[in-house]
Protein backbone atom coordinates (compact mmCIF):
# COMPACT_ATOMS: atom_id res chain seq x y z
CA UNK A 1 0.00 0.00 0.00
CA UNK A 2 2.87 2.38 0.75
CA UNK A 3 5.35 1.03 -1.78
CA UNK A 4 5.26 4.23 -3.83
CA UNK A 5 5.65 6.61 -0.89
CA UNK A 6 8.78 8.80 -1.09
CA UNK A 7 11.33 7.86 1.56
CA UNK A 8 11.41 11.39 2.94
CA UNK A 9 7.63 11.55 3.44
CA UNK A 10 6.95 11.34 7.16
CA UNK A 11 4.13 9.40 8.77
CA UNK A 12 2.97 12.70 10.26
CA UNK A 13 2.40 14.28 6.86
CA UNK A 14 0.58 11.37 5.26
CA UNK A 15 -2.11 9.25 6.95
CA UNK A 16 -4.41 6.70 5.36
CA UNK A 17 -7.97 6.88 6.69
CA UNK A 18 -11.54 6.35 5.65
CA UNK A 19 -12.90 9.85 5.26
CA UNK A 20 -16.55 9.24 6.13
CA UNK A 21 -16.23 6.92 9.13
CA UNK A 22 -12.98 7.98 10.75
CA UNK A 23 -14.33 9.57 13.94
CA UNK A 24 -16.90 7.41 15.67
CA UNK A 25 -18.94 7.65 18.83
CA UNK A 26 -21.76 5.48 20.14
CA UNK A 27 -24.14 5.05 17.20
CA UNK A 28 -22.82 8.07 15.32
CA UNK A 29 -19.98 8.88 12.97
CA UNK A 30 -18.54 12.15 11.72
CA UNK A 31 -17.06 12.69 8.28
CA UNK A 32 -14.11 15.04 7.86
CA UNK A 33 -13.26 17.82 5.43
CA UNK A 34 -10.80 17.44 2.56
CA UNK A 35 -7.25 17.73 3.93
CA UNK A 36 -4.04 17.85 1.93
CA UNK A 37 -1.99 15.73 4.34
CA UNK A 38 -4.43 12.80 4.31
CA UNK A 39 -4.68 10.04 1.71
CA UNK A 40 -8.23 8.78 1.78
CA UNK A 41 -8.74 5.03 1.94
CA UNK A 42 -11.00 5.24 -1.11
CA UNK A 43 -7.98 6.15 -3.24
CA UNK A 44 -4.24 5.66 -3.05
CA UNK A 45 -3.53 8.68 -5.28
CA UNK A 46 -3.68 12.37 -4.35
CA UNK A 47 -7.33 13.36 -4.40
CA UNK A 48 -8.77 16.31 -6.27
CA UNK A 49 -11.76 17.78 -4.42
CA UNK A 50 -15.04 16.66 -6.00
CA UNK A 51 -17.52 19.08 -7.56
CA UNK A 52 -20.72 19.65 -5.59
CA UNK A 53 -23.99 21.00 -6.96
CA UNK A 54 -26.49 22.92 -4.84
CA UNK A 55 -29.77 24.73 -5.50
CA UNK A 56 -31.59 27.31 -3.35
CA UNK A 57 -35.09 28.51 -4.27
CA UNK A 58 -37.37 31.50 -3.64
CA UNK A 59 -40.89 31.75 -5.16
CA UNK A 60 -42.78 34.59 -6.87
CA UNK A 61 -39.99 36.27 -8.83
CA UNK A 62 -38.22 39.59 -8.18
CA UNK A 63 -38.41 43.34 -8.84
CA UNK A 64 -36.25 43.28 -11.92
CA UNK A 65 -34.63 46.71 -11.75
CA UNK A 66 -33.61 46.05 -8.14
CA UNK A 67 -32.18 42.64 -9.00
CA UNK A 68 -30.21 42.90 -12.23
CA UNK A 69 -26.91 44.82 -12.36
CA UNK A 70 -27.04 48.00 -14.45
CA UNK A 71 -24.56 46.68 -17.01
CA UNK A 72 -21.90 44.04 -17.50
CA UNK A 73 -19.24 46.74 -17.04
CA UNK A 74 -20.66 47.83 -13.67
CA UNK A 75 -21.25 44.31 -12.35
CA UNK A 76 -18.11 44.09 -10.19
CA UNK A 77 -18.02 47.81 -9.35
CA UNK A 78 -21.53 48.52 -8.10
CA UNK A 79 -23.74 45.65 -7.01
CA UNK A 80 -27.50 46.01 -7.39
CA UNK A 81 -29.40 46.37 -4.08
CA UNK A 82 -30.61 42.76 -4.11
CA UNK A 83 -27.13 41.24 -4.41
CA UNK A 84 -25.18 43.65 -2.20
CA UNK A 85 -24.42 40.84 0.29
CA UNK A 86 -22.60 38.97 -2.49
CA UNK A 87 -20.23 41.86 -3.14
CA UNK A 88 -17.21 40.17 -1.42
CA UNK A 89 -17.40 37.25 -3.86
CA UNK A 90 -18.96 38.71 -7.00
CA UNK A 91 -15.83 37.67 -8.85
CA UNK A 92 -16.83 34.10 -7.98
CA UNK A 93 -20.42 34.56 -9.17
CA UNK A 94 -22.09 34.55 -12.57
CA UNK A 95 -25.34 36.23 -13.51
CA UNK A 96 -27.13 35.94 -16.82
CA UNK A 97 -30.16 37.60 -18.36
CA UNK A 98 -32.27 35.79 -20.93
CA UNK A 99 -33.01 32.35 -19.44
CA UNK A 100 -36.68 31.58 -20.09
CA UNK A 101 -38.82 29.24 -18.00
CA UNK A 102 -40.98 26.39 -19.21
CA UNK A 103 -44.02 27.75 -21.12
CA UNK A 104 -47.02 26.65 -19.08
CA UNK A 105 -49.30 26.25 -22.12
CA UNK A 106 -52.35 24.24 -21.05
CA UNK A 107 -51.87 25.21 -17.39
CA UNK A 108 -52.32 28.98 -17.58
CA UNK A 109 -54.40 28.86 -14.41
CA UNK A 110 -51.64 27.12 -12.42
CA UNK A 111 -48.64 29.48 -12.29
CA UNK A 112 -47.76 28.65 -8.68
CA UNK A 113 -48.20 24.90 -9.01
CA UNK A 114 -45.61 25.00 -11.78
CA UNK A 115 -43.04 27.57 -10.68
CA UNK A 116 -41.29 25.17 -8.27
CA UNK A 117 -42.08 21.80 -9.85
CA UNK A 118 -40.63 22.85 -13.23
CA UNK A 119 -37.60 24.62 -11.73
CA UNK A 120 -35.28 21.58 -11.72
CA UNK A 121 -37.21 19.38 -14.14
CA UNK A 122 -37.64 21.93 -16.97
CA UNK A 123 -40.75 20.01 -17.97
CA UNK A 124 -44.52 20.31 -17.55
CA UNK A 125 -46.53 17.65 -15.70
CA UNK A 126 -48.32 15.11 -17.86
CA UNK A 127 -51.66 16.64 -18.88
CA UNK A 128 -53.48 13.33 -18.88
CA UNK A 129 -52.61 12.38 -15.29
CA UNK A 130 -52.98 15.70 -13.48
CA UNK A 131 -54.32 14.28 -10.24
CA UNK A 132 -51.17 12.26 -9.59
CA UNK A 133 -47.49 13.15 -9.85
CA UNK A 134 -46.11 12.52 -13.33
CA UNK A 135 -43.45 14.99 -14.46
CA UNK A 136 -39.74 14.10 -14.88
CA UNK A 137 -36.63 13.28 -12.88
CA UNK A 138 -35.07 16.54 -11.62
CA UNK A 139 -31.54 17.79 -12.30
CA UNK A 140 -30.38 17.28 -8.72
CA UNK A 141 -31.48 13.64 -8.77
CA UNK A 142 -29.77 13.07 -12.11
CA UNK A 143 -26.58 14.22 -10.42
CA UNK A 144 -27.35 12.07 -7.35
CA UNK A 145 -27.77 8.99 -9.55
CA UNK A 146 -24.29 9.60 -10.97
CA UNK A 147 -22.32 10.46 -7.79
CA UNK A 148 -24.60 9.33 -4.96
CA UNK A 149 -22.94 5.93 -4.53
CA UNK A 150 -19.69 7.70 -3.63
CA UNK A 151 -21.13 9.39 -0.54
CA UNK A 152 -23.09 8.32 2.51
CA UNK A 153 -26.08 10.47 1.45
CA UNK A 154 -26.88 10.43 -2.29
CA UNK A 155 -28.50 13.88 -1.91
CA UNK A 156 -29.72 16.29 0.74
CA UNK A 157 -33.13 17.97 0.46
CA UNK A 158 -33.91 20.87 2.81
CA UNK A 159 -36.92 23.17 3.15
CA UNK A 160 -38.09 26.01 5.36
CA UNK A 161 -41.77 25.04 5.36
CA UNK A 162 -43.72 21.76 5.55
CA UNK A 163 -44.56 20.37 2.11
CA UNK A 164 -48.27 20.12 2.81
CA UNK A 165 -49.88 22.82 0.65
CA UNK A 166 -53.46 21.91 -0.25
CA UNK A 167 -54.53 23.40 -3.57
CA UNK A 168 -55.25 21.97 -6.98
CA UNK A 169 -54.84 24.65 -9.64
CA UNK A 170 -55.87 23.20 -13.01
CA UNK A 171 -56.49 19.88 -11.24
CA UNK A 172 -52.77 19.38 -10.58
CA UNK A 173 -51.55 17.25 -7.68
CA UNK A 174 -50.73 19.23 -4.55
CA UNK A 175 -47.13 17.93 -4.46
CA UNK A 176 -46.29 20.20 -7.41
CA UNK A 177 -46.61 23.27 -5.17
CA UNK A 178 -43.92 22.36 -2.68
CA UNK A 179 -41.47 19.91 -4.29
CA UNK A 180 -38.59 20.61 -6.63
CA UNK A 181 -36.82 17.23 -6.42
CA UNK A 182 -38.20 14.19 -8.22
CA UNK A 183 -36.42 10.83 -7.98
CA UNK A 184 -38.42 9.63 -10.98
CA UNK A 185 -41.34 11.10 -12.93
CA UNK A 186 -43.76 9.78 -10.29
CA UNK A 187 -41.67 10.08 -7.08
CA UNK A 188 -41.29 13.51 -5.42
CA UNK A 189 -38.45 13.60 -2.87
CA UNK A 190 -39.50 14.94 0.55
CA UNK A 191 -37.40 17.68 2.11
CA UNK A 192 -36.33 17.90 5.76
CA UNK A 193 -37.41 21.01 7.70
CA UNK A 194 -36.04 20.14 11.18
CA UNK A 195 -32.39 21.14 11.69
CA UNK A 196 -31.93 18.47 14.37
CA UNK A 197 -32.98 15.74 11.96
CA UNK A 198 -30.55 17.04 9.36
CA UNK A 199 -27.74 17.05 11.92
CA UNK A 200 -28.59 13.48 12.86
CA UNK A 201 -28.51 12.44 9.21
CA UNK A 202 -25.08 14.00 8.74
CA UNK A 203 -23.83 12.15 11.81
CA UNK A 204 -25.29 8.90 10.53
CA UNK A 205 -27.48 8.59 13.61
CA UNK A 206 -30.56 6.57 12.67
CA UNK A 207 -33.17 4.46 14.37
CA UNK A 208 -34.98 1.28 13.37
CA UNK A 209 -35.60 0.85 9.69
CA UNK A 210 -33.08 3.55 8.80
CA UNK A 211 -35.32 6.36 10.04
CA UNK A 212 -33.62 9.48 11.36
CA UNK A 213 -33.85 9.65 15.15
CA UNK A 214 -35.25 12.62 17.02
CA UNK A 215 -33.13 14.54 19.50
CA UNK A 216 -32.22 12.77 22.75
CA UNK A 217 -30.38 13.75 25.94
CA UNK A 218 -27.39 11.73 24.73
CA UNK A 219 -26.82 13.83 21.59
CA UNK A 220 -24.36 16.18 23.22
CA UNK A 221 -22.52 13.33 24.96
CA UNK A 222 -22.18 11.53 21.64
CA UNK A 223 -20.90 14.67 19.98
CA UNK A 224 -18.36 15.08 22.78
CA UNK A 225 -17.09 11.55 22.19
CA UNK A 226 -16.85 11.95 18.46
CA UNK A 227 -15.07 15.30 18.64
CA UNK A 228 -12.83 13.98 21.39
CA UNK A 229 -11.53 11.39 18.97
CA UNK A 230 -10.27 14.20 16.78
CA UNK A 231 -7.53 15.03 19.26
CA UNK A 232 -5.59 11.89 18.38
CA UNK A 233 -6.04 12.47 14.66
CA UNK A 234 -4.87 16.07 15.00
CA UNK A 235 -1.40 14.94 16.07
CA UNK A 236 -0.89 13.16 12.72
CA UNK A 237 -1.78 16.16 10.54
CA UNK A 238 0.33 18.88 9.01
CA UNK A 239 -0.01 22.32 10.60
CA UNK A 240 -2.31 23.73 7.91
CA UNK A 241 -4.65 20.76 8.18
CA UNK A 242 -4.63 21.01 11.98
CA UNK A 243 -6.03 24.52 11.62
CA UNK A 244 -8.58 23.30 9.05
CA UNK A 245 -9.71 20.52 11.41
CA UNK A 246 -10.00 22.97 14.31
CA UNK A 247 -12.14 25.33 12.23
CA UNK A 248 -14.35 22.47 11.08
CA UNK A 249 -14.90 21.10 14.59
CA UNK A 250 -15.68 24.60 15.86
CA UNK A 251 -18.32 24.86 13.11
CA UNK A 252 -19.89 21.57 14.16
CA UNK A 253 -20.05 22.71 17.79
CA UNK A 254 -21.51 26.07 16.76
CA UNK A 255 -24.25 24.53 14.62
CA UNK A 256 -25.20 22.10 17.40
CA UNK A 257 -25.48 24.91 19.94
CA UNK A 258 -27.59 27.05 17.62
CA UNK A 259 -29.95 24.15 16.89
CA UNK A 260 -30.33 23.54 20.62
CA UNK A 261 -31.12 27.23 21.19
CA UNK A 262 -33.77 27.23 18.45
CA UNK A 263 -35.36 24.09 19.87
CA UNK A 264 -35.45 25.60 23.37
CA UNK A 265 -37.26 28.71 22.12
CA UNK A 266 -39.69 26.54 20.16
CA UNK A 267 -40.55 24.47 23.20
CA UNK A 268 -41.08 27.56 25.35
CA UNK A 269 -43.32 29.11 22.69
CA UNK A 270 -45.36 25.91 22.42
CA UNK A 271 -45.81 25.76 26.19
CA UNK A 272 -46.91 29.39 26.36
CA UNK A 273 -49.37 28.84 23.52
CA UNK A 274 -50.83 25.93 25.49
CA UNK A 275 -51.22 28.14 28.57
CA UNK A 276 -48.32 26.50 30.36
CA UNK A 277 -45.09 28.03 31.57
CA UNK A 278 -41.99 25.98 32.42
CA UNK A 279 -42.70 26.59 36.13
CA UNK A 280 -46.36 25.54 35.89
CA UNK A 281 -45.67 22.40 33.90
CA UNK A 282 -45.93 19.18 35.90
CA UNK A 283 -44.54 15.71 35.32
CA UNK A 284 -48.00 14.61 34.19
CA UNK A 285 -48.10 17.13 31.34
CA UNK A 286 -47.26 15.73 27.93
CA UNK A 287 -44.47 17.60 26.14
CA UNK A 288 -45.38 19.45 22.94
CA UNK A 289 -45.58 16.87 20.17
CA UNK A 290 -44.87 19.24 17.28
CA UNK A 291 -41.72 21.29 16.81
CA UNK A 292 -41.91 24.01 14.20
CA UNK A 293 -40.55 27.49 13.68
CA UNK A 294 -42.85 29.98 15.47
CA UNK A 295 -43.99 32.87 13.30
CA UNK A 296 -42.21 35.36 15.54
CA UNK A 297 -38.88 33.56 15.49
CA UNK A 298 -36.03 34.87 13.37
CA UNK A 299 -36.30 33.22 9.98
CA UNK A 300 -32.77 34.32 9.11
CA UNK A 301 -31.35 32.38 12.05
CA UNK A 302 -33.27 29.26 11.07
CA UNK A 303 -32.24 29.53 7.42
CA UNK A 304 -28.60 30.13 8.31
CA UNK A 305 -28.52 27.00 10.45
CA UNK A 306 -29.85 25.03 7.49
CA UNK A 307 -27.25 26.69 5.26
CA UNK A 308 -24.52 25.73 7.74
CA UNK A 309 -25.71 22.13 7.64
CA UNK A 310 -25.51 22.25 3.84
CA UNK A 311 -21.94 23.58 4.09
CA UNK A 312 -20.97 20.81 6.53
CA UNK A 313 -22.47 18.18 4.24
CA UNK A 314 -20.43 19.43 1.29
CA UNK A 315 -17.26 20.08 3.29
CA UNK A 316 -17.21 16.50 4.59
CA UNK A 317 -18.28 14.95 1.27
CA UNK A 318 -21.28 13.46 3.05
CA UNK A 319 -23.20 14.39 -0.09
CA UNK A 320 -22.40 16.21 -3.33
CA UNK A 321 -25.95 17.27 -4.19
CA UNK A 322 -28.36 19.50 -2.28
CA UNK A 323 -31.57 21.48 -2.67
CA UNK A 324 -32.93 24.07 -0.27
CA UNK A 325 -36.47 25.36 -0.78
CA UNK A 326 -36.22 28.68 1.07
CA UNK A 327 -40.00 29.05 0.88
CA UNK A 328 -42.94 27.91 -1.21
CA UNK A 329 -45.99 29.79 -2.57
CA UNK A 330 -47.96 29.01 0.57
CA UNK A 331 -48.46 32.42 2.18
CA UNK A 332 -45.17 32.97 3.97
CA UNK A 333 -44.67 36.24 5.88
CA UNK A 334 -41.49 38.06 6.93
CA UNK A 335 -42.07 39.78 10.31
CA UNK A 336 -38.30 40.10 10.66
CA UNK A 337 -38.45 42.75 7.91
CA UNK A 338 -40.93 44.88 9.85
CA UNK A 339 -44.13 43.90 8.04
CA UNK A 340 -46.44 40.87 8.03
CA UNK A 341 -47.85 41.06 4.50
CA UNK A 342 -48.05 37.70 2.75
CA UNK A 343 -45.24 37.25 0.24
CA UNK A 344 -47.63 36.06 -2.47
CA UNK A 345 -50.16 38.88 -2.14
CA UNK A 346 -47.38 41.47 -1.96
CA UNK A 347 -46.01 40.35 -5.33
CA UNK A 348 -49.33 41.34 -6.92
CA UNK A 349 -48.35 44.95 -6.47
CA UNK A 350 -49.86 46.47 -9.66
CA UNK A 351 -46.76 48.69 -9.74
CA UNK A 352 -47.56 50.22 -6.36
CA UNK A 353 -44.30 51.46 -4.88
CA UNK A 354 -44.92 50.38 -1.28
CA UNK A 355 -45.61 46.78 -2.23
CA UNK A 356 -42.75 46.75 -4.72
CA UNK A 357 -40.39 47.91 -1.98
CA UNK A 358 -41.57 45.05 0.22
CA UNK A 359 -41.03 42.51 -2.54
CA UNK A 360 -37.54 43.92 -3.08
CA UNK A 361 -36.84 43.60 0.65
CA UNK A 362 -38.03 39.97 0.64
CA UNK A 363 -35.83 39.21 -2.36
CA UNK A 364 -32.81 40.78 -0.70
CA UNK A 365 -33.52 38.84 2.51
CA UNK A 366 -33.50 35.53 0.65
CA UNK A 367 -30.38 36.36 -1.34
CA UNK A 368 -28.71 37.44 1.92
CA UNK A 369 -29.18 33.90 3.25
CA UNK A 370 -27.73 32.44 0.06
CA UNK A 371 -24.84 34.90 0.37
CA UNK A 372 -24.30 33.82 3.98
CA UNK A 373 -23.81 30.25 2.76
CA UNK A 374 -21.60 30.86 -0.26
CA UNK A 375 -19.48 33.49 1.51
CA UNK A 376 -18.78 30.87 4.19
CA UNK A 377 -17.83 28.37 1.48
CA UNK A 378 -15.47 30.93 -0.04
CA UNK A 379 -13.65 31.25 3.30
CA UNK A 380 -13.17 27.51 3.83
CA UNK A 381 -9.94 26.21 2.33
CA UNK A 382 -10.05 23.04 0.26
CA UNK A 383 -7.30 21.63 -1.90
CA UNK A 384 -5.53 24.46 -3.66
CA UNK A 385 -8.48 26.84 -3.31
CA UNK A 386 -11.71 27.15 -1.39
CA UNK A 387 -14.77 24.96 -0.92
CA UNK A 388 -16.72 27.35 -3.15
CA UNK A 389 -14.17 26.85 -5.92
CA UNK A 390 -15.30 23.23 -6.06
CA UNK A 391 -19.05 23.93 -5.92
CA UNK A 392 -21.78 25.09 -8.27
CA UNK A 393 -24.43 26.85 -6.18
CA UNK A 394 -27.53 28.17 -7.92
CA UNK A 395 -30.03 30.60 -6.39
CA UNK A 396 -33.16 31.45 -8.32
CA UNK A 397 -36.92 31.60 -8.73
CA UNK A 398 -39.42 29.90 -11.00
CA UNK A 399 -41.04 33.21 -11.98
CA UNK A 400 -39.55 36.35 -13.43
CA UNK A 401 -42.24 38.58 -11.99
CA UNK A 402 -44.97 37.63 -9.52
CA UNK A 403 -47.24 40.48 -10.51
CA UNK A 404 -47.95 39.14 -14.02
CA UNK A 405 -46.59 35.60 -13.53
CA UNK A 406 -44.06 36.16 -16.30
CA UNK A 407 -41.45 33.46 -17.04
CA UNK A 408 -39.51 34.90 -19.99
CA UNK A 409 -36.44 36.08 -18.06
CA UNK A 410 -35.94 34.07 -14.88
CA UNK A 411 -33.61 35.40 -12.15
CA UNK A 412 -30.58 33.20 -11.47
CA UNK A 413 -27.31 33.59 -9.58
CA UNK A 414 -24.55 31.01 -9.99
CA UNK A 415 -21.82 30.99 -7.33
CA UNK A 416 -18.68 28.86 -7.47
CA UNK A 417 -16.29 27.77 -10.21
CA UNK A 418 -17.31 24.11 -10.36
CA UNK A 419 -13.73 22.89 -10.05
CA UNK A 420 -12.62 25.28 -12.80
CA UNK A 421 -15.44 24.52 -15.25
CA UNK A 422 -17.32 27.84 -14.93
CA UNK A 423 -16.08 31.30 -15.89
CA UNK A 424 -17.30 33.56 -13.08
CA UNK A 425 -17.05 37.28 -12.30
CA UNK A 426 -19.39 38.23 -15.14
CA UNK A 427 -22.90 39.47 -15.89
CA UNK A 428 -24.09 38.14 -19.25
CA UNK A 429 -26.78 40.49 -20.50
CA UNK A 430 -28.15 38.62 -23.52
CA UNK A 431 -28.05 34.86 -23.06
CA UNK A 432 -30.18 32.85 -25.46
CA UNK A 433 -31.46 29.79 -23.67
CA UNK A 434 -34.08 28.20 -21.48
CA UNK A 435 -34.24 26.62 -18.06
CA UNK A 436 -33.45 23.17 -19.45
CA UNK A 437 -30.42 24.52 -21.31
CA UNK A 438 -29.09 26.00 -18.08
CA UNK A 439 -29.59 22.81 -16.05
CA UNK A 440 -28.03 20.68 -18.78
CA UNK A 441 -25.01 22.98 -18.86
CA UNK A 442 -24.57 22.98 -15.08
CA UNK A 443 -24.67 19.18 -14.93
CA UNK A 444 -22.08 19.07 -17.69
CA UNK A 445 -19.88 21.47 -15.71
CA UNK A 446 -20.30 19.19 -12.67
CA UNK A 447 -18.93 16.29 -14.73
CA UNK A 448 -22.21 14.42 -15.20
CA UNK A 449 -22.46 12.67 -18.59
CA UNK A 450 -25.93 13.08 -20.09
CA UNK A 451 -27.47 10.80 -22.70
CA UNK A 452 -30.27 13.32 -23.34
CA UNK A 453 -31.03 16.97 -22.56
CA UNK A 454 -33.02 17.95 -19.48
CA UNK A 455 -36.66 18.86 -20.08
CA UNK A 456 -37.09 21.42 -22.84
CA UNK A 457 -33.33 21.87 -23.35
CA UNK A 458 -32.03 22.03 -26.92
CA UNK A 459 -28.38 22.89 -26.25
CA UNK A 460 -25.73 23.79 -23.71
CA UNK A 461 -24.98 27.44 -22.90
CA UNK A 462 -21.28 27.57 -23.72
CA UNK A 463 -20.90 31.19 -22.58
CA UNK A 464 -21.06 29.89 -19.00
CA UNK A 465 -18.09 27.59 -19.35
CA UNK A 466 -14.47 28.40 -18.58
Amino acid sequence: MNGNRPKNESKRSRSLVNRRTMLKGVGVSLALPFMNSVSWAESTSPAKPPVRLGFMYMPHGVIMDKFWPKSSEDYLKSASPAIESLRPILDQCLMMKGISGVPIGPYKGAPHALELSTWLTARLPDADTRSRVNISISADQIMANYVGALTSLPSLELATMPQTHKENQEGLHEAYYSHCSFRSPTQPVPAEIAPRNVLNRLFGKTGKGGQTMQASPLDRQMLDRVLGGARNLRKTLAKGDQQKLDEYLDSVRSVERRIAAIEMRQKRAALEKAGLSPKKRTTNDSPPIEVKIPEGDKRSEYMQVMCDLNVLAFQTDTTRVSTYIGSTPNGLTYPELGFTDLHHSTTHHNNGQKKMDKVAAITKFNIDQFAYMVNKMANLREGEGSLLDNCIMMWGSGLEDGNKHRRANLPFIIAGKGGGSINTGRFLTDVKGNQGDLLTTLLSCAGVPLDRPIGIATKQINEIKA
